[in-house]
């Protein structure tokens, strides 16, 4: 049995043919996206909220800075005892 006809002897020489692609007459041309205002304030959102949760709970350096001014015996005074008091009485309605 003898079949004629199929197609080319070599298909694969005639597929990795390739045509040369026009120019676009010394113009680049370049992609560009819109992206809209609610989209830039819930990106922003969502960092800020990535940001915040890797932060620390407790900000050691903060702590550090307290301790050293509690020990120290002149920081302790009727001005400091004062505005603390003034702040918790403020913190809770009173």
């Amino acid at each position: 049995m003898k079949v004629n006809g199929i197609g080319p002897v070599e298909p694969v020489t005639s597929y990795n043919k390739t045509s040369k692609t026009s120019s676009l007459g010394g113009k680049e041309r370049s992609d560009s996206i819109n992206v809209s205002d609610e989209a830039l304030k819930s990106a922003e959102m969502i960092r800020v909220a990535e940001e915040v949760r890797s932060a620390p709970d407790i900000r050691m350096d903060r702590v550090a800075e307290i301790k050293a001014k509690l020990e120290d015996p002149n920081y302790i005074d009727d001005t400091v005892m004062g505005a603390v008091a003034d702040s918790l009485m403020n913190l809770f309605g009173v």
